[in-house]
């Protein structure tokens, strides 16, 4: 029996609840093995719920106008609308979600606007390193873009469908029914992809962790930082449910969800740890090189 409308809602709100704390466990735990990997001690796993705490017990006082306001909030809107499309463990009535209201075009759709909505934000704001970070993030944006749309275009002909939900049910009944194992070549172009989607090494020249003004969030604070902090953790999650869906078989169950999820984000960290960043131009001409040639090659097999 379909549940009712009031309770669909209450349940997709609860999955949403579940997967940012998972999310800002996920920032804390990988910036602490990180941190181990260079010989440091680190931040606590929980210093990330520690920063929205305290960032949205804050006020700000500085507008540079309405779209300085309502970038985080297209960004916020952004990563929710990705995740409410996802059915995030198959079967559950919980962690459904929205997953039969709409289809991987329509996630995709989700992930760009958030990411355009902050470019918009920011664009607006005072500061000049603001629009450093957002002609970098759209420039690399455009670039992973183009393996990961090349591999959802494979995997679509290979299933015969953009129904999220049939593509994880193609992919039940053991391991090697996996796109992993089906279709290797879309699976090597989205991951890769997905690195620049993180923003970790190499591909963080976007934020610039290591330089005191780092690009978009520059000029945000307090309540709107949270709100930017808050949909890092949704965003994080919603990609990895989406990922493992596609590409890893979906998750039958809850424990088979963080299992899958934790080791897709793991390649950030171990890949990010093993290289130096990027330049922007460096990192364009990459993603449109050996990336893009996989994810043409994996449309071509499938399609003849």
């Amino acid at each position: 029996m379909e549940p009712s409308i009031p309770l669909r809602i209450a349940y997709a709100f609860a999955s949403l609840a579940v997967i940012t704390v998972y999310g800002l466990l996920l920032i804390g735990s990988m910036a602490r093995i990180s941190a181990k990997v260079q010989g440091r001690v680190g931040q606590p796993v929980w210093q990330p719920f520690i920063d929205i705490v305290k960032s949205s017990g804050k006020r700000n006082s500085i507008s540079h106008g309405v779209m300085f306001w309502l970038g985080p909030v297209f960004r916020l809107a952004g990563g929710v609308g990705t995740y409410m499309f996802v059915p995030a463990v198959l079967g559950s009535v919980v962690f459904q979600n929205f997953s039969m209201s709409g289809d991987l075009l329509l996630v995709m759709y989700f992930i760009f606007f958030g990411q355009l909505g902050m470019a918009l934000g920011a664009s607006e704001g005072g500061h000049p390193y603001s629009a450093i970070g957002v002609s970098r993030g759209l420039a690399q944006m455009t670039a992973f873009e183009v393996p990961f749309a090349l591999s959802i275009i494979s995997i679509a002909v290979q299933y015969g469908t953009l129904d999220i939900t049939k593509i994880v049910m193609a992919q039940q009944g053991g391991f090697l029914n996996w796109t992993l194992f089906t279709n290797p070549l879309a699976v090597v172009a989205a991951m890769i992809a997905f690195l620049g989607m993180s923003g970790h090494n190499p591909f963080s020249v976007v934020i610039a962790p290591q330089e005191i003004p780092i690009g978009p969030p520059t000029e945000y604070q307090s309540n709107l930082l949270g709100m930017l902090q808050t949909n890092r953790a949704v965003f994080n999650g919603a990609k990895l449910v989406l990922y493992m869906n596609l590409f890893f078989g979906g998750a039958t169950n809850v424990p088979v969800m963080v299992v899958k999820t934790f080791l897709i984000y793991f390649v950030n960290i171990f890949v990010g740890q093993a290289f130096p960043r990027f330049r922007t131009d460096q990192a364009i001409r990459f993603f449109l090189g050996v990336p893009t040639l996989i994810g043409i090659a994996a449309v071509v097999l499938f399609a003849f």
